[in-house]
C-alpha cells in the first residue's frame, strides 16, 4: 500500500507559524510522526510533499499513483478547486485533515471545497489529526481487500 501525505500553503511554517492555533511541531515532525506510524501499520511507501502553489499540488497528484491521500490542503481548502478536481480524479480515497478546529475560527475557514469528495475529515486534533487519518485509511482497505 502506497499513501501520499500532502501539506498546502503557509504549512512548511509550522513550528513558528502562530503556535497557539497551530502548536509548536514542525512539519518535518509531523511527517516523520507519520511514515513511522506508517510503516508500523505495515504501509510500504509513504510520498510526503507540501507546496505553497496549487498548480504544483495538481501536478504532484497527477504524477504520482498512491492507494490513498491524506491532505491538509491548508488556505486552499477554501478555494483550492483545480485541486478538488485533481482529488476527485484521483479516485482512491482522501482524507482532509485540519490541525485547528476550522469550523471555530473565522466564517470563510469553515467552507470546504475538499470535503464533498473526501472520505472524511478531520478537524481540530492538532498533529494527532494526520495520524488518525492514517490509521482510518489502513482499517477501511483492509476491510475493501476483504
Amino acid at each position: 500500500m502506497k499513501i501520499l501525505l500532502l501539506n498546502g500553503p503557509n504549512l512548511n511554517l509550522l513550528g513558528d507559524r502562530n503556535p497557539n492555533q497551530y502548536g509548536a511541531v514542525t512539519l518535518k515532525e509531523i511527517e516523520a510522526q507519520f511514515i513511522k506510524k506508517a510503516k508500523d501499520l505495515g504501509v510500504s511507501e509513504v510520498s510526503v510533499f507540501q507546496a505553497n502553489s496549487e498548480g504544483d499540488l495538481v501536478d504532484f497528484l497527477q504524477q504520482n499513483k498512491a492507494d490513498a491521500i491524506v491532505i491538509n490542503p491548508g488556505a486552499l481548502t477554501h478555494y483550492g478547486y483545480s485541486l478538488r478536481d485533481a482529488l476527485e480524479d484521483f479516485g482512491k480515497p482522501v482524507l482532509e485533515v485540519h490541525i485547528s478546529n476550522i469550523y471555530s475560527r473565522e466564517d470563510f475557514r469553515s467552507k470546504s471545497v475538499i470535503a464533498g469528495i473526501a472520505k472524511g475529515q478531520i478537524s481540530g486534533l492538532g498533529s494527532f489529526g494526520y495520524l488518525a487519518a492514517l490509521e482510518f485509511i489502513i482499517k477501511n482497505h483492509a476491510k475493501e481487500e476483504n
